[in-house]
């Protein structure tokens, strides 16, 4: 389960991390010195003796004769091998840099690089300085990357949809898997640790889905299910994983939920007479509570999809009031999309008044809604001719500077909004401030925004406007902390292969790329200029 303070925790992080002083490292003693100039003077001393061998055997090894022997066959030459040589160097550097392109735009990097790299490097000799002061740029990188992929925590996604009633018709209609193997693993490890505890051995149906939570495959789980009904017709977590896989439509999954709910209730109530024995009742009532606040979650979610928004918010408002301690499940954002839908904005208002603090954890539905709000109080009378004649409006620059906070929290989400990229099923687990977090957000938001007159028109005026002010490279943020750089390969995990993950900031394109473009364009240049000209072409080939 994910964390529930993102940037508390990293703010955390920054403050007590310190840099040694580099007045404090040990100084290099001579042996060290004399090895590590030794080490750097190696290639040229082996490259002087090798043409000093050269020079000495010119006599014997016979160079002049087969230095003459070798001009008198290029001489020989047709103009005919040229335009074939030329030809296909240019044919080989043209694939080669296909490849590059292929392989750069799959995993970021470049494949030539990498080889030379991981293989050819450590095969010429050379290799890393093992000593290393602890103030050293190289360290600071590692410290970096290593800080970089402990904030790229991946969160549940709490308007995450209905496997059989959603994401299964998806498949059955386009034949294409909406969910990564990564993703349902995320989500068999949370219900693992939300529907399940150290007493299931004391009632043979939590034994029964305490496997069932553990399979792999659809089928099977389904099946455990039933066998679970089968020794208790009061198993509530059964009846959910029904509900989630089985059931093919909403209002089938908000029947069989409702069922989990009566049972879900029992067992709650009997947990609460008996946490105070033992340990393991307390453990018991934990997991009887995760369990019947899911169930409540989602029959709310049932509600707002089948058009009962007032009861759906209404079910929520009662979640968050009996449980306040489970703020980490972010209810607040399924309500805030509620109220959205209702046009409730002075709702919306007062929600956002007591989640978008600085000591609670930011999202992208946190953020954007805010923006939405000022957006609204402006946006039907925005005109970018009117504003750059007379200049903005206190409220347009309270719009604006919302926007641009918003972009820089999470800066994939304009293009799905502006319908510059095309949307997909939002995964079940999201990571924070990357592009799966604005596939799941603007797939529930995108109407919202809609909805509003010229909100998207103002977003599309201003929203490129948050990257002037960000500083670049990104060591630091303006009004977030530096942008984390691991989010490109969290979100390749999250979302499926046929989309294409939105990355920033852009990468710029490896050097050994550049250099097959360019040879290619030149060998094809050359093979059709001998082509055409022969002659000419031959002349500067023999001089």
């Amino acid at each position: 389960m994910a964390d529930r303070d993102y940037l508390g925790e990293v703010a955390t992080a920054a403050a007590f991390s310190s840099t040694p002083a580099r007045g404090l490292s040990p100084p290099l003693g001579w042996k060290e010195r004399l090895r590590a100039g030794m080490a750097g003077a190696g290639a040229s001393l082996w490259f002087v003796a090798g043409l000093g061998l050269l020079y000495a055997l010119r006599v014997p090894l016979r160079l002049c004769e087969h230095l003459a022997a070798v001009t008198g066959f290029l001489n020989s030459l047709t103009p005919k091998f040229y335009v074939a040589l030329t030809g296909t160097s240019s044919l080989i550097s043209g694939l080669i840099f296909i490849f590059e392109w292929w392989y750069f735009h799959k995993h970021g990097t470049s494949f030539i690089e990498q080889v030379s790299i991981n293989h050819l490097r450590p095969l010429m000799g050379g290799t890393e300085s093992s000593i290393a002061e602890p103030g050293s740029p190289s360290n600071r990188e590692n410290e970096t990357s290593r800080q970089n992929v402990s904030e790229c925590k991946v969160w549940r996604n709490p308007l995450n949809l209905f496997r059989g009633a959603e994401y299964r018709r998806y498949t059955w209609v386009t034949g294409k898997e909406p969910l990564t193997y990564y993703d349902m693993n995320l989500s068999a490890q949370d219900h693992q640790t939300f529907f399940t505890c150290d007493t299931d051995f004391l009632r043979p149906s939590d034994t029964v889905m305490q496997k069932a939570w553990r399979e792999r495959n659809p089928p099977a789980r389904i099946k455990a299910a039933y066998q679970a009904l089968e020794l208790n017709n009061d198993c509530a977590t059964a009846y959910v994983l029904l509900a989630e896989e089985e059931a093919t439509t909403i209002v089938d999954a908000e029947r069989l939920f409702k069922q989990a709910l009566k049972a879900g209730e029992t067992i709650y109530k009997r947990s609460q007479q008996c946490q105070h024995q033992s340990p393991q009742h307390e453990a018991q009532l934990r997991r009887d509570t995760n369990v019947l606040v899911y169930i409540k979650r989602r029959l709310a979610m049932c509600a707002r999809k089948l058009g009962r928004i007032r009861e759906a918010v209404k079910i929520m408002r009662d979640l968050m009031k009996e449980f306040p301690p489970l703020t980490m499940l972010n209810i607040h954002e399924n309500l805030l999309e509620s109220l959205l839908e209702l046009q409730a904005y002075a709702d919306v208002q007062a929600v956002l008044a007591k989640y978008d603090d600085i000591s609670l954890p930011k999202s992208a539905a946190i953020c954007y809604t805010a923006a939405l709000l000022k957006t609204r109080t402006v946006s039907d009378k925005f005109s970018p001719e009117t504003a750059s004649r007379r200049g903005l409006s206190t409220a347009e620059i309270s719009a604006v500077e919302a926007i641009h906070r918003a972009v820089e929290f999470n800066p994939h989400v304009p293009k799905y909004l502006l319908e510059m990229k095309s949307l997909i099923l939002p995964p079940e687990h999201i990571l924070k401030r990357g592009d799966s977090e604005a596939v799941a957000y603007a797939f529930f938001h995108l109407q919202h925004w809609k909805r509003i007159e010229g909100a998207l028109n103002l977003l599309q005026c201003t929203w490129e406007g948050t990257f002037r002010m960000i500083p670049y490279p990104l060591e630091k943020g303006h009004l977030f902390y530096p942008y984390p750089s691991c989010t490109e390969a969290a979100d390749r995990e999250l979302l499926p292969t046929f989309h294409h993950v939105s990355v920033y900031p852009k990468k710029e394109l490896p050097f050994f790329i550049h250099f097959t473009a360019g040879l290619c364009s030149s060998t094809a240049m050359i093979a059709l200029l001998t082509h055409q000209f022969p002659e000419i072409m031959g002349v500067f080939a023999k001089a």
